[in-house]
């Protein structure tokens, strides 16, 4: 279920929640339904990669004997069933939320399938599906009270870019020998932040409370990310996926203060130390 990845499934949510304002309101208001989004995009998370472990079992034998399932640690029909009962709980509490929320979770579960089963093996359709579900990931938390009205629609592109980007990084994980990904990875990475930059920019009074963010997200994947360009290793590559994997909560950070207020940016940053504790025990990709 990739345990460090799982608080990066909840910081989409509350930024999701901090765009369309639910942190100017009366908290009294949001605590249940934000909560029960929360623990659905987790589950559908845990879900998506459960399964992808299911559709990849023969390839792993291969590549990756070491994993769960071709080490018959778990057997096959029940991580198929697991993976399965995750993803429909996901949906299950999003509908608890409301219709919309639940609408967005099908979509949600949908892409997630199309990629664990098909997309992932197309040099194009693959990083652009798994981009879209981080994309509906944030859309579904801004449909905490139904689907968001106003110009906030356009934000979903920002995960939808920066995991495509990631996407392709991963391709080099077990062979390496992928610097032109990495550097078309690289051009996707300063397009998402020069896109928060510019958001940062619209109050200028609080920039030095949220610029921290962005800078701390800029360092997170810039790093690993030329060091895999200039040692073009499997393991540096592992390593570069590994940072803007987990450097989601610091985008989401930067992401949520661009567009709420500093505060709730801090309140996500937090999650990266739970990321960080568990990606040294489970694997993150």
């Amino acid at each position: 279920m990739r345990p460090p990845n799982l608080p990066t499934a909840a910081a989409d949510i509350i930024t999701g929640a901090a765009i369309v304002g639910v942190f100017s309101q009366s908290w009294e208001l949001f605590p249940y339904n934000l909560i029960l989004l929360i623990a659905a995009s987790i589950l559908l998370y845990a879900g998506g990669v459960v399964l992808n472990d299911v559709f990849d079992h023969k390839i792993d034998a291969i590549e990756r004997p070491e994993r769960p399932i071709p080490s018959a640690v778990v057997p096959l029909r029940t991580a198929a069933f697991l993976g399965g009962t995750l993803l429909i709980m996901g949906v299950l509490l999003s509908f608890l939320c409301n219709i919309e929320a639940g609408l967005v979770s099908i979509v949600l579960a949908t892409a997630i399938l199309l990629y664990d089963s098909w997309a992932k093996n197309h040099s194009f359709f693959g990083p652009l599906v798994m981009g879209s579900c981080r994309g509906l990931n944030l859309l579904l938390g801004m449909s905490l009270f139904g689907l968001p009205v106003g110009s906030n629609w356009y934000l979903i592109l920002l995960p939808v870019i920066y995991i495509a980007a990631v996407t392709l990084i991963s391709r080099g994980e077990v062979h390496g020998n992928n610097k032109r990904n990495i550097l078309l990875s690289g051009f996707l990475y300063v397009l998402v932040a020069s896109a928060i930059f510019l958001m940062m920019l619209q109050d200028v009074d609080s920039l030095v409370l949220v610029i921290p963010f962005l800078i701390l997200f800029v360092f997170s994947i810039f790093r690993p990310l030329l060091r895999a360009y200039r040692v073009n290793t499997p393991e540096n590559i592992k390593k570069a996926v590994k940072s803007g994997v987990l450097s989601l909560v610091l985008m989401d950070a930067a992401l949520a203060s661009a567009n709420s207020t500093w505060w709730v940016g801090l309140l996500i940053i937090l999650l990266l130390p739970l990321s960080l504790f568990l990606s040294k025990r489970f694997s993150v990709t």
